[in-house]
């Protein structure tokens, strides 16, 4: 969806998009990997990196995009601990990576 660093090459609208778009992917893992999303009992935590400019620290309203939509979709079972990094790079110029643990059922 987007490349580059957040601060030059993206807003932090843009970045939010982004951050919303790899927990999409996350989902989708995990539906085809759990078989339902109705399995997960609470997200945990995420922790994301933003491929950052120097000099950008804003770096938590970008990963709010991740946060928002998890408690959209899960509501306050969604809600989560979570830390966002600023990193001078992503693979591929991504502009958002966020690794993300969820508790499941059986």
């Amino acid at each position: 969806m987007y490349e580059g660093k957040i601060g030059s090459d993206l807003t932090i609208e843009q970045g939010q998009e982004a951050a919303r778009q790899v927990v999409i992917n996350l989902l989708a893992a995990m539906k085809t990997h759990l078989g339902d999303l109705d399995r997960v009992v609470k997200i945990v935590k995420i922790l994301g990196f933003i491929n950052s400019a120097p000099g950008f620290g804003d770096q938590p309203y970008v990963l709010n995009g991740a946060s928002d939509l998890l408690i959209e979709v899960f509501g306050e079972n969604g809600r989560h601990a979570r830390s966002a990094i600023g990193t001078s790079d992503l693979p591929f110029h991504t502009p958002v990576e966020i690794e993300l643990i969820a508790e499941v059922r059986e």
